[in-house]
């Protein structure tokens, strides 16, 4: 009998961010939080991340995964095409 593990590799790749784009995702990110009465905090929690962190998403300082994306989008009952700017 054979067994056949699963393996997994990571490729690290120098990604230049579009910093526009971050600014723009951000300011949508707090438009929709706004108009929903949520606060930072409200997000951050239902989504399991830092306040900070959210914060920082919002002003355009950081960089979400696509799962804290996906999530953060279920938090706000939006689709990503409405938040994404490309």
């Amino acid at each position: 009998m054979i067994k056949l593990s699963k393996m997994r590799y990571t490729i690290t790749m120098p990604v230049e961010i579009n910093h526009k784009s971050q600014l723009e995702f951000g300011k949508k990110l707090r438009e929709i939080r706004e108009q929903r009465r949520l606060f930072q905090e409200d997000v951050a929690k239902s989504v399991g991340i830092s306040i900070t962190y959210y914060a920082g998403i919002e002003r355009g300082e950081e960089n979400p995964t696509f799962s804290v994306l996906e999530k953060i989008c279920k938090v706000l009952k939006v689709k990503s095409s409405e938040i994404l700017p490309f």
